[in-house]
């Protein structure tokens, strides 16, 4: 692995193992939110043809198909994006001297994950789960987005500084 190029699309994304500059990071974790936002646009698209009762449509219906087969799609390359960052985010927090970078790396995901799960939790569960922890959990990501750019960006001081 030592002899790998340090772009190398297994290096960048399929590895937490090395480091990386804050330029290199930029423009591995660009593609990935660049992916993320079009998809996720896309999801918002299909969202509405994806839950339809018998009543409004015929017993199959090829846009709801297509809406939920893209769903099950995007669930699974949402995986893949998160499981990419980590790898990248690791090497990134590595880099600036933090103590485990798997699990700094992992905290935006994860928190995107769980904000996602309970934005679409909600309104099939409204009764029980009040609007407000979507909003809960949507100003938590917001926050560790914010620590996280700003860390990756060399914004804060390194670890080893202090």
């Amino acid at each position: 692995m030592a002899d790998e190029a340090p772009t190398a699309f297994h290096f960048l994304y399929r590895s937490d193992k090395g480091t990386i500059d804050r330029a290199r990071w930029s423009a591995a974790a660009a593609p990935l939110a660049a992916i993320f936002v079009v998809t996720t646009f896309f999801v918002s698209v299909a969202l509405p043809y994806s839950n339809r009762p018998l009543t409004e449509r015929a017993l199959f219906d090829p846009a709801t198909f297509a809406a939920n087969a893209y769903i099950i799609v995007y669930a699974f390359l949402l995986l893949l994006l998160a499981i990419c960052w980590v790898n990248l985010g690791a090497k990134r927090f590595r880099d600036r001297g933090r103590p485990a970078p798997l699990g700094l790396a992992g905290l935006l995901p994860l928190a995107a994950l769980v904000a996602g799960a309970a934005a679409w939790l909600q309104p099939r569960v409204a009764e029980d789960m009040p609007r407000w922890t979507v909003w809960g959990c949507d100003a938590i990501v917001i926050v560790i987005a914010l620590w996280t750019i700003a860390e990756l960006f060399d914004l804060t001081p390194k670890a080893n500084s202090r």
